[in-house]
C-alpha cells in the first residue's frame, strides 16, 4: 500500500501523458450523439486568472468531462476575445504593442486553465486579433452592409474622455464608462451602426424557444422594450412674426390614446431636432442653457424617479389635434430622444413623472379617467384603466373601447395612427481607437461608401508606433496616411480607408460558429461541421452581458440565418450563468485593484488541482454567489486522503450479511449523482460522493467482488471532479490499461434505488455516536428502541428527555 498521496508528483505524471493521447480531442464517431459545450469568449486580462473565473471553467470542463462518459462525441474549446480598449490602454501604458502583451495574456491564461486541467480541445483555439479570424469579422460587416443592415450616419452618442472613444448605450452604466468606470458625456459624430432594430420583434418571440435563465430573458424583453399604443401628431404655432403657423408638427407616442383629452402640456427631448426650430427669442438662452446642461447627464439620471423632474418652457405652443386648445410646449431631460420620437404628450393627471412635473412648473392637471370615483383634480396621480370623462364624445367609455376608437379617429383625420415603438436603439459599432477589426469600407468623394471587395481582406490593421488617441475623435489609423489613402474599387479614383475600428462586441458575435472549423481557410465556417455542432448546446457564462454580447450574437445569428449561410435562429439553445466568487477578504469580487485576489496557481501549489475543482464546486450551487475562504479548502483534501487510503486497502472478507443491501447503495448513489450532473448540481454530486465514500469506509467486509464494483464505480463518479488522483487509482493501483477518463458512465437499475434497508446516524445531544441499519418500513417506537439500546454505554443509565427521528437520516436522542 501506498500510504501518501503525493499531489504532486501524480500531477507532473499524468498531464503530458492526457497530452500524448489527445484526451480532449473533439470525438468524430459518427455512432455517437454530438454535443457542445462552450464557455463566453474571454477576454485575456493582464491580472490572469483568479479562483472566481474557474467558478465558470471548472463546471463547464466537469460537465464536458461527464457527457465523454455518457457516450458523446464533445466539442470543447476555447479563444480569445482580445481586440479592445483594455488592451490597448494597458499597451499605451506599459509601452508595449498590444500585439505582444494581448499574445502573452493569452499565454498566461491557456497556461493557467491548463493548470486547472480544464479539458479543452486545445487544436480548435482561435483568437480575435488574429488577420485570418477578423478577415471573416470583416466578411460579416460587409453581409450586414450589403443586406442594408450597416449604416454610417450623424448621431449624439456616448463620449468617453478616458479611452477617447464613442461607446454604445449598453456599455454606459451609471453615467460611466463600462470599462474604466470614468464620467461620459454626449458627442455629434459620424458612426456606423447596425439595424439591430430590424429584427427587434423577433428577437422578442424567439426568446421562448430557448432554455435560459427567465431573468436573462426578461432583461432582454425590457431593453428591446416593445410598446403598443398610437402616434399622436400636434400642429405647433409660435408667437414670432418669422414664424408661419402649423408649419412644425411634433409627433408623440403613447400607450395610453385614452387619455388624450388629459394633456396640458408637450414635453420634448433636450435632442429633439425641433427645439432649436420653434423657441422664441425670448426663452433661447434658457432653452440653450438648459440643453447644455442635460447633455451631461446619463440616461440613468435623467429617469431617475428619486431626481426631481426639470425642465424649461420653449414659448411655443401647439394645438390639441381634437380640442383645438393651445397646449405649451416645454423642453424636459426626462424624455428621452430613444423612446419614441423623442416627444411626450403631458397628461400629468394619469402619468406619475407627468405629475410631478405639472406640480413643480405649476402646469393644469385634468382628470379624464375614473375607476370607482372620480380623482379630485391636483390631489393625486391615477395611472390605471377605468371610464372615461371629460373626454368629449369618448366619454362613458371604458379604456379598452376609447383606445381603438380614437386611434381610429385620429388615422381618419390624419392626426395620428396605431403605432409600435421599441426602446431599442441601432447598435452603435465604431470606435476610434488603433486595437480593432478595421471597418472594410473605402469612402469616394464620387461614389460614396464602398465596400471593399471579399478578395482584399482582411484589411489588416497598420504598423503603428505611437497609437495612443491624438483626443480630437479621430482614429489613430487617421495618421497613418499610406494606409488611409486607396484607389476606389468602383471608380479607381483616390480614396480613403474608413478609420473606424469595429466595437470588440462584432467579434464575439460569431465566434462559436468558427470553433465548428477553425482552420477553415476558405469561408468563416464549414456548413457541414455548423450542422453537426450548431446551434450550441450549453453556453455557460455571467449575466454581465445580457443586453450586450448575448443580444448581438443572437441577431448576427439571424441575418446569418436569412442569408442562408445557416439553418437556425438562436445561436445558444441553454443558456447557464454561474454564480459570482467573492472574497472573504472584503466580500467583493476578485480584482487585483482590491488586493483580494486569490489565483489557481497559489491554491494549486499548497492543495493540488483535485482539492480547487472540488472546492470551487461545492462551495455552493452553480447559479448561486459563493465566498472562498481558504480553510474550507482542507476538508477537500482530507476527502481525497481518505479516498487514497481506501483504494490503496485490500480487504478479502467473506462476510455476505450485506450483500443485497450493498449494492442497493452503489445503484443509489449513481442514480443520485447522475442526476445532480444533468441538473448542474455540482454541490450536492459531490456531497454525495463524500457520504458514499464515509458508507464504503464503514462496509469494509463487503464481498470482495461487489467491493471492487462499488470502489470503481466511485471513481469513474468522481473522475469529472478529480481527474488526476482517478486516474492514478484506476491505472496504477488497480491496474487498469486504458484511462479512467475513456470509460463509459457506471448505469444503474432503477428497481436497486429502492431502500429496502435505511441507515440511521444515533446522535446524543447533537453529536454523533453510532449508526444502525433497519428496515425502511420500521415503525418509529421501534426505531426509538433500538437506538436507545443500541448507545446505551453514551447514556449511562441517564433516561431520555426525548428522542426525535428524521425518517431517513438520523436519531437524535437528549439526554
Amino acid at each position: 500500500m501506498n500510504n501518501k498521496y503525493d499531489f504532486r508528483a501524480i500531477e507532473a505524471k499524468w498531464r503530458p501523458y492526457w497530452q500524448a493521447i489527445d484526451l480532449y480531442k473533439t470525438g468524430e464517431d459518427p455512432q455517437k450523439p454530438n454535443y457542445s459545450i462552450l464557455d463566453y469568449f474571454p477576454y485575456p486580462s493582464g491580472e490572469g486568472l483568479s479562483v472566481g473565473h474557474c467558478r465558470n471553467y471548472v463546471p463547464s470542463c466537469i460537465a464536458a468531462r461527464y457527457k465523454r462518459m455518457t457516450g458523446h462525441n464533445v466539442l470543447h474549446p476555447m479563444g480569445w476575445d482580445a481586440f479592445g480598449l483594455p488592451a490597448e490602454n494597458y499597451a499605451i501604458a506599459h509601452h508595449i504593442h498590444p500585439r505582444e502583451s494581448t499574445a502573452q495574456f493569452a499565454a498566461n491564461y491557456k497556461r493557467q486553465m491548463q493548470l486547472v486541467e480544464c479539458s479543452y480541445d486545445w487544436s480548435r483555439e482561435i483568437n480575435s486579433t488574429d488577420p485570418d479570424y477578423y478577415r471573416w469579422t470583416q466578411w460579416f460587416f460587409l453581409l450586414l452592409f450589403q443586406r442594408g443592415l450597416a449604416y454610417r450616419g450623424m448621431s449624439s452618442q456616448w463620449w468617453c474622455d478616458q479611452c477617447q472613444t464613442i461607446l454604445a448605450n449598453e456599455q454606459v452604466e451609471h453615467g460611466r464608462c463600462w470599462r474604466c468606470d470614468s464620467p461620459v458625456s454626449k458627442r455629434d459624430l459620424m458612426q456606423w451602426h447596425f439595424k439591430i432594430t430590424a429584427y427587434a420583434d423577433r428577437l422578442i418571440a424567439d426568446l421562448d424557444t430557448v432554455n435560459w435563465p427567465e431573468r436573462i430573458k426578461t432583461m432582454q424583453r425590457n431593453w428591446i422594450g416593445r410598446s403598443e399604443g398610437a402616434e399622436v401628431v400636434f400642429a405647433v404655432e409660435t408667437s414670432d412674426v418669422s414664424k408661419t403657423s402649423d408649419v412644425y408638427t411634433i409627433t408623440t407616442f403613447t400607450t395610453r390614446p385614452d387619455t388624450l383629452f388629459g394633456v396640458t402640456f408637450l414635453a420634448l427631448a433636450p435632442e429633439h431636432p425641433l427645439v432649436g426650430e420653434i423657441v422664441t427669442e425670448a426663452q433661447r438662452t434658457a432653452v440653450t442653457a438648459y440643453i447644455q446642461s442635460a447633455r451631461r447627464l446619463s440616461e440613468i439620471e435623467r429617469q431617475s424617479t428619486d431626481r426631481a423632474k426639470t425642465g424649461v418652457f420653449t414659448g411655443a405652443y401647439a394645438r390639441h389635434p381634437f380640442t383645438g386648445e393651445p397646449v405649451p410646449i416645454w423642453v424636459a431631460d426626462y424624455v428621452l430622444p430613444g423612446y419614441g420620437s423623442g416627444a411626450v404628450m403631458g397628461v400629468p393627471a394619469h402619468d406619475e413623472r407627468d405629475f410631478a412635473f405639472a406640480q413643480t412648473y405649476d402646469l393644469r392637471i385634468v382628470n379624464v379617467i375614473a375607476s370607482g370615483g372620480e380623482v379630485q383634480v391636483g390631489t393625486g396621480c391615477f395611472t390605471g384603466y377605468g371610464r372615461l370623462i371629460n373626454s368629449g364624445s369618448y366619454t362613458g367609455m371604458d379604456s379598452a373601447a376609447a383606445i381603438a376608437s380614437i386611434t381610429n379617429d385620429l388615422a381618419g383625420q390624419g392626426k395620428g395612427q396605431a403605432q409600435v415603438t421599441y426602446r431599442l436603439r441601432d447598435w452603435l459599432i465604431s470606435r476610434q481607437r488603433y486595437w480593432g477589426a478595421p471597418i472594410p469600407i473605402i469612402h469616394c468623394p464620387d461614389c460614396g461608401p464602398v465596400a471593399v471587395p471579399a478578395a482584399d481582406l482582411p484589411v489588416r490593421l497598420p504598423e503603428m508606433d505611437d497609437f495612443a488617441p491624438a483626443g480630437d475623435g479621430r482614429s489613430p489609423l487617421a495618421r497613418v496616411s499610406d494606409w488611409v489613402n486607396t484607389a476606389c474599387p468602383q471608380c479607381g479614383g483616390a480614396a480613403q480607408r474608413e478609420t473606424d475600428t469595429m466595437d470588440g462586441f462584432a467579434c464575439s458575435s460569431w465566434y462559436f460558429l468558427r470553433f465548428a472549423s477553425p482552420h477553415e481557410a476558405a469561408r468563416p465556417f464549414d456548413p457541414e461541421a455548423v450542422a453537426r455542432w450548431l446551434p450550441v448546446d450549453t453556453y455557460i457564462g455571467g449575466a454581465e452581458h445580457a443586453v450586450m454580447h448575448l443580444l448581438y450574437a443572437r441577431f448576427w445569428t439571424k441575418v446569418m440565418a436569412d442569408a442562408g449561410l445557416i439553418d437556425f435562429v438562436e445561436p445558444f439553445s441553454e443558456l447557464k450563468n454561474q454564480g459570482m466568487l467573492h472574497s472573504a477578504v472584503d466580500g467583493q469580487k476578485m480584482s487585483k485593484s482590491k488586493g483580494n485576489v486569490v489565483t489557481p496557481d497559489e491554491v494549486i501549489t499548497r492543495h493540488g488541482t483535485d482539492a480547487l475543482r472540488l472546492y470551487v464546486v461545492f462551495l455552493g450551487p452553480f447559479d448561486a454567489d459563493v465566498v472562498w475562504d481558504d480553510a474550507g479548502i482542507r476538508g477537500m483534501t482530507r476527502f481525497l486522503e481518505r479516498f487514497w487510503r481506501l483504494a490503496n486497502s485490500r480487504f478479502n472478507a467473506e462476510a455476505q450479511r450485506r450483500r443485497e443491501e450493498f449494492e442497493r447503495e452503489r445503484h443509489r448513489v449513481i442514480k443520485r449523482v447522475t442526476a445532480d450532473m444533468e441538473g448542474y448540481r455540482f454541490n450536492t454530486a459531490v456531497a454525495a460522493l463524500m457520504e458514499y465514500l464515509n458508507y464504503l469506509h464503514d462496509h469494509r467486509d463487503a464481498p470482495a467482488e461487489q467491493w471492487q464494483a462499488a470502489l470503481e464505480s466511485f471513481a469513474i463518479l468522481l473522475a469529472p471532479f478529480a481527474p488526476f488522483i482517478t486516474e492514478e487509482v484506476w491505472q496504477v493501483v488497480w491496474g487498469h490499461t486504458d484511462s479512467i477518463h475513456r470509460q463509459s458512465w457506471p448505469p444503474y437499475d432503477e428497481a436497486l434505488t429502492t431502500a429496502v434497508t435505511v441507515r440511521l446516524a444515533i446522535q446524543i445531544n447533537g453529536k454523533v455516536r453510532d449508526h444502525i441499519t433497519i428496515p425502511a418500513d420500521m415503525a418509529e417506537a421501534e426505531i426509538r428502541q433500538l437506538a436507545v439500546n443500541q448507545v446505551q454505554r453514551y447514556v449511562n443509565g441517564r433516561t431520555p428527555q426525548n428522542v426525535i427521528i428524521v425518517p431517513g437520516r438520523l436519531v437524535n436522542i437528549v439526554v
